[in-house]
């Protein structure tokens, strides 16, 4: 069976549904997981990051609008990208992660061999945030490392902290994509 995918938007998930989501999860008959914006338990949530360890076919897991909620679903979800191999694109707009919950999910972010892809728009991020975005920008001749990355609409993000990403950007081969929008970069940060 070819991989397929799940997309889900708004929704309240049932255990039964969540049941079906991790079962196509570790039968590896999933390659895109979407659940934008929909409601679940923490238990259930608990249950798909697991799914999400177990996977080998999954390439994108989009859970933005509020999916990862707390620093618990955080630390679930860090947990599950450690053990994943397959994810390589990762959305996350609309979480409010905050620096704090960045800096949970960065060593997991660091590792993962697949990662390529990676949105953190209006996630609540400033300067320190910034920081560790910019460890996953590797210099030239490093290992691979994102070449499309969204930090739209995080405004606690200061012009030094535009500062420290355009110099990790400028020093990053891999990088093709870039999206700062609705952010007050000012002239300084646009400079």
């Amino acid at each position: 069976m070819l991989p397929g995918s799940i997309q889900i938007s708004g929704e309240t998930l049932s255990g039964a549904e969540i049941r079906d989501i991790c079962e196509s999860l570790r039968e590896n008959s999933v390659r895109l997981l979407s659940l934008r914006g929909c409601q679940l338990s923490e238990r259930d949530f608990g249950h798909v990051c697991r799914g999400v360890a177990e996977s080998r076919s999954l390439a994108q897991l989009n859970l933005n609008l509020g999916i990862v909620s707390n620093i618990n679903r955080v630390k679930q979800l860090a947990e599950a990208l450690k053990t994943n191999r397959s994810v390589q694109s990762l959305f996350l707009h609309g979480s409010p992660l905050t620096d704090a919950g960045l800096a949970l999910l960065n060593p997991a972010l660091s590792i993962h061999p697949s990662l390529v892809a990676l949105d953190l728009g209006d996630c609540m991020l400033g300067d320190e945030g910034i920081n560790l975005i910019c460890g996953l920008l590797p210099p030239d001749g490093a290992k691979s490392g994102l070449k499309e990355l969204t930090l739209s609409a995080n405004p606690g993000i200061t012009s030094k902290g535009w500062g420290r990403l355009a110099i990790a950007v400028a020093h990053s081969s891999q990088l093709r994509v870039l999206n700062l929008d609705y952010n007050p970069l000012g002239k300084l940060g646009a400079g």
